[in-house]
């Protein structure tokens, strides 16, 4: 005879036994999340694999002593497939709804629901069927449970960055790692404050005993990482920040550990990925030698000798430069020159540039300008010239989830210091036009770059690679035309000449230029501005071979821009054969 079965209803919930299962129950939920964004991108990443860029840098910046030499872009970009372009601009209009950003927010609304969603099922799993006044062991369990998202989503170096195909580095994927980040110390709290409740109510000890004492430990460490990561924070005290990131989170791991026997099999995948990390980068570091010059008190280009391949166009590195007492920090700058086998600058290789906006990089300008004056260098002066320095290298990481080549017409559009991301970019395209004679198909026919700053002066810092990069394109068949908007009427005699380019006193409208651009019409000029119009041509886009935007940028600027790619729609997608966009916006 079978033994009589206990009621559910006076059964005692074994938390112990019960809540480890809803930890494998949300693992399940965002692996198979993961699994599905994996799947969505195996497209990419296998056209990323063909052409050479999904693995680009994947060993570090590279020296190979020589590149090849330029050659007439004689041949006309491979026809376009039309049902595939419809197919491409069919996708693009499904999610170009996606790239709408609210303001304030710094998410698109794509990030918006993977967030939602997210955050949902952490909520679920917390609650559902879950005793929480009595035993909120739920909570702390979750929150356990977060522990190799939030690793999986910080690394530098993940295995996820590589699945999800180019141009989906760390940087871009942050916003969830702090989101599991902030979700954990939501679990932290309902599972502490529901305790410390529970405790006072029955006259029991808060602290003490190893398990409570611990548990405060641990909630009371949680609370510094989450509130000394807020961005105000991040953006003014960078360095304490990241002092007390580390520190704190160790600390955690230990305490965490001490307070329940339960969190051991959490800790072992975040240091597995942590490992990974600290792995890949040794194979990423190098030590070279390079030349520092400014040109003014507000710009300092720094060109690293001995580094010819590795790199993508639009990738960043961590530089740390050995000078005065600053050798222990190190900052992320993009590379602003496609790698020399196909670079049209006149003086290829691997160039950065450090605009004074911070505490770094105004010493380095400092240190910089005092250099050349010993030197007796004069500022102005071009070639190898300026303080010599030995930099350590670190990457390349990020770089453009587009690719350019793929698109018969390229929208650039930078604002500010921006312009070292889409610069490179413009750099790649047309030297891939014309030095490698589109070797991989690439279609590109027109481009417009646009750049908005807010004096005249600027123009200055990047004009002899822009007159490079245009004299070059003007001997072929690219149609590029370059649009400087400056909101500030300081010289405009000072202007350089660059060809194919019109410098506008204006403040513009992004969602203006890029309907102009995609519907054919010339931009008209606008009332009450100034011109200065060097040589200016009149071109025509071949419809269905595809829009690729990149923007890069302060956040006001990427959002107009990603707002104006979301209101195109349906139509416009399906009309030019599909529009891409890839913004760049590196924020602490």
């Amino acid at each position: 005879m079978a033994a009589p079965v206990i009621p559910s209803s006076f059964q005692i919930y074994n938390s112990y036994v019960v809540d480890p299962q809803w930890q494998i129950n949300f693992t399940i939920i965002w692996c198979s999340g993961l699994a599905l964004a994996v799947a969505v991108s195996v497209p990419t990443l296998i056209l990323g694999l063909r052409h050479g860029r999904s693995l680009k840098g994947i060993t570090g910046i590279s020296e190979t002593n020589g590149y090849q030499s330029a050659h007439s872009d004689g041949k006309e970009p491979p026809p376009t497939r039309r049902r595939g372009r419809r197919l491409i601009g069919a996708w693009n209009a499904l999610i170009s709804p996606m790239y709408w950003s609210p303001p304030k927010l710094g998410l698109s609304l794509g990030q918006i629901i993977v967030v939602s969603a997210y955050l949902a099922a952490v909520l679920v799993c917390i609650i559902k069927d879950a005793p929480l006044i009595s035993n909120p062991n739920r909570a702390g369990f979750l929150a356990l449970a977060q522990f190799p998202v939030v690793f999986l989503f910080a690394t530098k170096n993940s295995i996820l960055s590589l699945l999800l195909g180019p141009g989906n580095g760390y940087e871009k994927l942050n916003f969830m790692h702090r989101m599991a980040g902030r979700a954990m110390f939501l679990g932290g709290c309902i599972h502490g404050s529901l305790w410390i409740r529970n405790h006072l109510q029955y006259g029991l000890p808060i602290l003490g005993p190893q398990k409570e004492t611990s548990g405060v430990a641990s909630m009371a460490l949680l609370g510094i990482i989450v509130l000394t990561s807020l961005r105000p924070v991040r953006r003014l005290f960078y360095e304490c920040f990241f002092v007390i990131h580390v520190l704190t989170y160790v600390a955690f791991f230990v305490t965490i550990c001490y307070h329940t026997l339960y969190a051991s099999p959490w800790i072992f995948p975040p240091l597995a990925f942590y490992g990974a990390d600290v792995l890949l980068r040794l194979f990423r570091y190098r030590i070279k030698d390079a030349t520092l010059t400014a040109h003014d008190a507000h710009m300092t280009l720094i060109r690293v000798h001995n580094c010819d391949d590795g790199w993508l166009a639009g990738q960043h590195i961590r530089l740390r430069v050995f000078f005065s007492n600053r050798v222990f920090e190190s900052h992320a700058l993009t590379i602003l020159s496609a790698p020399p086998s196909h670079s049209c600058l006149s003086s290829p290789g691997l160039l950065l540039a450090a605009r004074s906006n911070g505490d770094w990089t105004r010493a380095l300008n400092s240190y910089t300008r005092k250099e050349q004056e010993r030197l007796q260098i004069n500022e102005k002066s071009e070639g190898d010239s300026g303080a010599f320095v030995q930099v350590m290298l670190d990457g390349p990481y990020g770089g453009s989830s587009v690719d350019l080549g793929l698109y018969e017409s390229v929208f650039l559009i930078a604002g500010g210091s921006g312009i070292t991301f889409t610069i490179g970019l413009l750099d790649d395209i047309v030297g891939r036009c014309i030095k490698l004679g589109r070797s991989q198909g690439e279609r590109t026919r027109r481009i417009e770059f646009t750049w908005c700053i807010g004096s005249f002066g600027q123009i200055e810092w990047f004009a002899p690679m822009l007159i490079d990069i245009a004299t070059a394109a003007s001997n072929s068949t690219i149609d590029l035309h370059i649009s400087i908007f400056v909101t500030c009427l300081c010289n405009p005699e000072a202007v350089p000449h660059i060809p194919n380019s019109i410098v506008t006193l204006s403040r513009p409208s992004v969602q203006d230029l890029l309907k102009d651009f995609v519907s054919l019409s010339s931009s008209s000029e606008k009332e009450g501005s100034i011109e200065i119009s060097c040589d200016e041509s009149q071109t025509s886009l071949h419809s269905g071979g595809g829009v690729a935007v990149c923007a890069s940028g302060p956040e006001s600027l990427t959002r107009d821009v990603q707002n104006a790619v979301a209101g195109l729609g349906l139509t416009n997608n399906m009309d030019v054969g599909g529009i891409a966009l890839h913004t760049e916006q590196f924020t602490l």
